[in-house]
């Protein structure tokens, strides 16, 4: 079987609530969206890689970083409600228009920078060897396990839910393993996309991402703790790299 044509599609508006500008916000001297774009243009098995965006300083931003920007995004599709899919849409109509055709699409989230350019090119290989509609990333759930979750009432006392523990601090290794969609890797055939209108289909692998490359931005803790991840790694590398 030929190997399958991916598109990447970086998706970056220009509004955010938890951070302002976040696709732009400073991270170890850099804007957030410089590592997803790194990992993006790193990747061998990408086709082409594209910034969908409303905004254009994040346009400029992102061109300067290597990253094509066909079309700018419409506003109508860059508001805080605004669905992923007709977002990947917009942009796969607008090349297919200009007579480009891929696979499958795959959306990268600045918000997620410790992807690395091999968990791009794994999981598009599980894509052609599984046969799969798409690929999705997921991370343990570790110590939050739904089985140890509680409902509060209004009166404070405590509730267990039907899918809680069979009893109260049920060691972790006895809990079922499952599994958090982490938002690193929506990888996703053409048609499940465009014709299904579904990130997921019927049949998705899972690429598994390991807690240290887990982190989605969503506010100021997540940068720092990100910031930290990023800065300890750099160090790590830097002290692995002397002789001695």
């Amino acid at each position: 079987m030929p190997p399958i044509s991916v598109l990447g599609i970086v998706t970056a508006r220009g509004g955010s609530k938890g951070i302002p500008r976040k696709n732009l916000a400073p991270l170890l001297g850099r804007p957030l969206l410089a590592f997803t774009a790194e990992a993006a243009l790193g990747s061998r098995r990408l086709s082409r890689v594209v910034l969908s965006t409303d905004d254009q300083e994040i346009a400029q931003v992102g061109e300067s970083l290597g990253m094509a920007v066909p079309v700018l995004r419409p506003p109508e599709l860059a508001r805080d409600e605004t669905p992923t899919i007709p977002v990947l849409q917009h942009m796969v109509r607008y090349l297919e228009e200009r007579g480009e055709y891929y696979d499958a699409v795959l959306v990268l989230q600045p918000t997620n920078p410790l992807r690395q350019a091999e968990d791009i090119d794994g999981a598009i290989e599980l894509m052609e060897r599984t046969n799969a509609d798409s690929v999705i990333s997921f991370s343990a759930v570790g110590e939050k396990h739904p089985a140890r979750m509680k409902s509060i009432g209004e009166d404070g006392w405590v509730e267990d839910p039907p899918f809680c523990e069979a009893f109260e601090g049920q060691p972790r290794q006895q809990l079922p393993p499952l599994y958090l969609r982490e938002g690193s890797i929506y990888l996703t055939r053409h048609d499940v996309l465009m014709v299904e209108n579904s990130l997921k289909g019927t049949r998705c692998q899972a690429w598994i991402m390991p807690a240290d490359r887990s982190c989605n931005v969503d506010d100021l803790f997540d940068l720092r703790l990100v910031e930290f991840l990023l800065a300890g790694a750099k160090e790590h590398a830097n002290s692995g790299s002397r002789v001695r």
